[in-house]
């Protein structure tokens, strides 16, 4: 992720931005009659914020526990030596849907997803055969009451204080 400028949007972006996230299923031609803008003028806007890396892909929400993965954890990582090298060994891990760079007590945060028991024991015990890792402490995730691919941006402007 690295540090990133932060690219200024004006107000037709950010509807474009929240149009996308609430559904890029549909037509340019359709997505552009819901905003009430020209298709091309909505065409040339997303490129643009593709280009910028503001809009980095487009995929299907998905409801991974009707597909089987019933178990889910959040596994927290404690790390001696090289964090960058542990960080990327776990991300390339089968089963891990993301890998966070955290400050606390913890070096860094897995979430995994497995379709089974054994799935889900063998991918937290890879975990512990990576060289650098000390140790993992695991949270089985009991049900997902807010999926974070649902977070809708806040455009509004930030308050300084």
């Amino acid at each position: 992720m690295g540090n990133r400028a932060l690219i200024m949007l004006d107000e037709l972006d950010k509807r474009i931005i929240e149009e996308l996230c609430r559904s890029s299923q549909g037509s340019s031609r359709a997505i552009a009659k819901r905003l009430g803008i020209h298709p091309t003028t909505l065409i040339q806007r997303v490129r643009n914020l593709e280009s910028q890396n503001v809009i980095r892909g487009y995929r299907a929400n998905v409801d991974y526990m009707k597909l089987g993965y019933e178990f889910m954890a959040i596994v927290h990582i404690y790390v001696e030596g090289d964090l960058i090298t542990v960080q990327q060994s776990i991300k390339d891990l089968k089963n891990v849907v993301a890998v966070l760079d955290v400050t606390g007590e913890c070096d860094s945060i897995a979430w995994v997803a497995c379709r089974s028991r054994e799935e889900f024991s063998q991918v937290v015990k890879s975990m512990l055969t990576i060289k650098g890792v000390k140790k993992t402490n695991t949270y089985v995730i009991l049900n997902v009451i807010k999926d974070p691919f649902n977070f809708m941006p806040d455009f509004s402007p930030v308050e300084q204080k």
